[in-house]
Order: C-alpha cells, then sequence, then structure tokens
C-alpha cells in the first residue's frame, strides 16, 4: 500500500510524463518506463473494462475506483496535466532558446534508458534482437517521415487521437510528433486553445479508444512474450534517438498557432558541421555536460528504485 510520500514521488512522475509527452520527439512512454511505473499504468489503463462498467452501473462507485487502480491513475493524471499546462511552454521555450542542451539533456536521458530496458529482456536471444531491430527501424521511419496533409474531419480527429496516444504510450514514439506527421499538431492544438467543443471531444474519444484498446494489447504482450516485447520497446527508444539528436539544420518551417515560423522538417549533422552550416555555436562541452546529467538522473532513479525494492541493500 502506497504512503503519502509515495503519491508525491508518483506526481511527480506525472509531471515528467507530462513535459516530455509535449515535445515532438520525446515520449511520456519512455519517463514511464524510466521511472517504473510502465506495466502497472498498462494494467489500470486494462482494468477499464465491462467489469469496471458494470460496477459503475450498479453505482458501485467505490468498487469501481478501486477495480482501475484509481488512486494511482488520479495522482498520475494530474501529474500529466499540471506539467503539460505549466511545464509544456517552459520546455519549449527551452527548446527554442537553448536547443543543443535541451535536446542533450534529453539524448543523455533516452541512451542509458536504452541499457536499463534491455536489461529486463534478459536473457537476451535472436528473437529479442530481431524485436529490438525491428523496433529500430519503425522508429527510426517515424523520424524522418515527412509530415502529410490530412483532412480535418471528424472521423480522421478520431483517428488521429487514437494513433497519437498509442504511439504516447510507447517509450521512444512521441505522440507530438506523430500528430505533427499527421498534419494536426497545429490543429488539435489551436482548437483547445479556442475551445472547439466538436473537434476537443471528437479527439478525446480517439484518444479513449486507442488507450484502452492499445494498453490492452501491450499488456497481453509483456505478460505472454516479455521479453520480445521490451526487445521491440528498446529498440523503439533507440530509432527515436535519431529526432533527439542535439545538432540539426532546419530544412523547413512551419507556422505556428501564434503566427510564428518554428522548425517543422530538419536533417541531423554533425557538432562540427553545425556551425559552418548554420553560423551558430555547437557548444560541444555543454552538450557533453547534459547529457552526463541525463545519465546521471537514469542511474540516480534506478538507484532509488532498487534501494525502495531492495531495503537491506
Amino acid at each position: 500500500m502506497r504512503k503519502a510520500k509515495d503519491y508525491v514521488l508518483l506526481f511527480l512522475k506525472g509531471m515528467g510524463m507530462g513535459a516530455a509527452d509535449v515535445v515532438p520527439g520525446v515520449s511520456g512512454g519512455t519517463i514511464a518506463f524510466i521511472t517504473g511505473i510502465y506495466e502497472e499504468l498498462l494494467g489500470s489503463i486494462r482494468s477499464v473494462n465491462k467489469d469496471w462498467l458494470l460496477l459503475l452501473r450498479r453505482f458501485k462507485i467505490v468498487e469501481a475506483y478501486q477495480h482501475i487502480n484509481g488512486n494511482f491513475l488520479v495522482v498520475l493524471v494530474a501529474g500529466i496535466l499540471l506539467s503539460a499546462l505549466s511545464m509544456g511552454p517552459l520546455v519549449a521555450d527551452w527548446l527554442e532558446v537553448y536547443p543543443i542542451q535541451t535536446w542533450s539533456f534529453f539524448f543523455g536521458l533516452i541512451i542509458i534508458s536504452c541499457l536499463s530496458v534491455a536489461r529486463q529482456a534478459s536473457p537476451w536471444g535472436w528473437k529479442n534482437g530481431l524485436a529490438a531491430l525491428i523496433g529500430a527501424a519503425i522508429a527510426f521511419y517515424v523520424t524522418i517521415a515527412t509530415p502529410a496533409q490530412t483532412p480535418e474531419t471528424l472521423w480522421f480527429v478520431v483517428l488521429s487521437g487514437a494513433i497519437a496516444i498509442c504511439a504516447m504510450i510507447l517509450p521512444g514514439i512521441s505522440g507530438a510528433f506523430i500528430l505533427l506527421l499527421l498534419g494536426k499538431y497545429r490543429f488539435i492544438f489551436d482548437s483547445i486553445s479556442n475551445f472547439d467543443i466538436p473537434i476537443i471531444l471528437a479527439f478525446m474519444v480517439g484518444v479513449l479508444v486507442g488507450l484502452i484498446s492499445f494498453a490492452r494489447g501491450l499488456s497481453w504482450l509483456l505478460k505472454h512474450h516479455h521479453n520480445v516485447t521490451v526487445g521491440l520497446l528498446a529498440g523503439f527508444m533507440v530509432g527515436s534517438l535519431n529526432k533527439i539528436w542535439p545538432w540539426k539544420e532546419i530544412v523547413t518551417f512551419r507556422v505556428n498557432s501564434h503566427g510564428e515560423q518554428v522548425p517543422l522538417i530538419t536533417r541531423n549533422v554533425l557538432p562540427t558541421d553545425f556551425q559552418t552550416i548554420t553560423g551558430q555555436e555547437p557548444h560541444i562541452l555543454q552538450a557533453i555536460l547534459f547529457v552526463g546529467i541525463g545519465v546521471f538522473l537514469v542511474v540516480v532513479l534506478e538507484k532509488i528504485a532498487t534501494l525502495r525494492r531492495n531495503p537491506q541493500r
């Protein structure tokens, strides 16, 4: 049973997920995996089923709340929402003002997390390796895909919500970036800003359908094919590193909801070529420092998690 300090820590994990989810290229699922709540999150989402609906129909509210691990979901979602609304703009500002340092931090965070996740699939065999290669190839393709022109009809908004939320809970694949690829990132956030109720409701329907169905399938895979599934997830994270590479040349721009030009398509370049191409300082030493901070943070989180599982150590 969780104590008060456990819920404070869970809330902070939710804030980490929320901050990651608003960045096109970083997945909240990665943060959930790093912080050790990934499988509990999937299990809690999966419990939104016919038994839960039956409890609600019988007005057994307390039992229904307990059935879906309500305390866990409420605290986690509260952290995600608070972070997305408050820290989201701050992270966006960091990416604009300190892009190399910010991307370097995420790069370090994810590269060490790849190793952390991969260790959970021990022992490794050819099936794990093949799954990791497939996952890496899929994630890499997603990072280089060109954004599409898509319809703004309600059915496609529902589909976009379902696809984006599936990506959002996958380590290494960003739901925000998927919306960009579908041509719906600005459209959805403009709709939220303008309180366009039909669009918001359609998107939320897609999110709920995608979340419940996808979490159920992923939970089944983790239960019955754990090592291969973890290998696939680790591969997703490896493939996503292409998107998070700190040194980029901007190829094309898009106009955001404030009428400002922001990068849309970028190309990775070597830090030694960055200054020649862009005329900007590559900040190589600072990048190494922030990669180290990201690595250090994951190592500390793992150590804390190990001590909590084995207090005698």
